[in-house]
């Protein structure tokens, strides 16, 4: 099974400070054929107006992954981690049995432009902790990079569920393929540009979901980024 997934299909939040799209339900988006698949929960595609962004809050019990594709967003936690987050940069934060943070945009005349994506951990009451890694473009140019994986695998960062993350650029006759194993899920987001998965054609904000298949291959780009995830059912 391959569904294709348009941008005009997500949530659309408009905030004023915020502007967000929503993948899966969220907030006070509710789509019943829309909560999530396999474990992956949450993917919100954010823009935070400069001087502002996300208050102190709280999660738990879920990976939630930052990656930020213009601007800045400064991280501060119940950890005592206090950090900026940049583009190609990869930022895990294991919730756990709680954590406190906020998120904002402190520059004064640009806003940032980020995905928030949220996993289903495989079990519940792990101490939190947190991770940022960077990935330079040579890593994902024409390929798939791992950057998140539950083993660290390929110096990505850990999360404590059974899904991986990769991302990748694609222009011109660059292309690649992820391999899935039997019973896998997949799920393809395109963050920008254009890109043909299968055989379908997605520009920004389209995503592909797959079930049984035995692969995904990724070609005919266009300036594209793009996120594939690999997940347990």
């Amino acid at each position: 099974m391959l569904e294709l997934i348009k941008s005009a299909q997500r949530g659309h939040a408009d905030h004023g400070w915020l502007k967000s799209f929503h993948s899966f339900s969220f907030a006070d988006y509710y789509n019943p054929q829309r909560m999530g698949f396999g474990p992956l929960r949450v993917i919100n595609e954010d823009r935070v107006a400069p001087g502002t962004g996300f208050g102190t809050h709280g999660h738990r019990d879920m990976e939630i992954i930052s990656y930020v594709l213009s601007g800045e967003l400064a991280h501060k936690d119940s950890m005592g981690n206090g950090e900026a987050i940049r583009p190609g940069e990869v930022q895990r934060m294991s919730a756990g049995t709680g954590v406190m943070h906020s998120e904002f945009n402190n520059a004064k005349d640009r806003e940032t432009h980020f995905l928030q994506i949220w996993i289903m951990p495989e079990r519940k009451g792990i101490a939190p902790s947190y991770e940022q890694k960077a990935f330079a473009d040579a890593e994902k140019r024409g390929k798939l990079r791992l950057v998140a994986s539950p083993d660290a695998a390929d110096g990505s960062v850990r999360i404590n569920a059974d899904a991986r993350l990769f991302a990748g650029l694609f222009d011109g006759s660059e292309e690649a393929t992820l391999e899935l194993a039997p019973g896998r899920l997949a799920y393809v987001h395109l963050i920008r540009g254009s890109l043909e998965v299968n055989g379908m054609l997605l520009g920004a904000g389209d995503a592909v979901q797959a079930a049984g298949v035995e692969s995904l291959h990724l070609k005919s780009g266009q300036d594209a980024e793009v996120l594939a995830f690999d997940l347990s059912r």
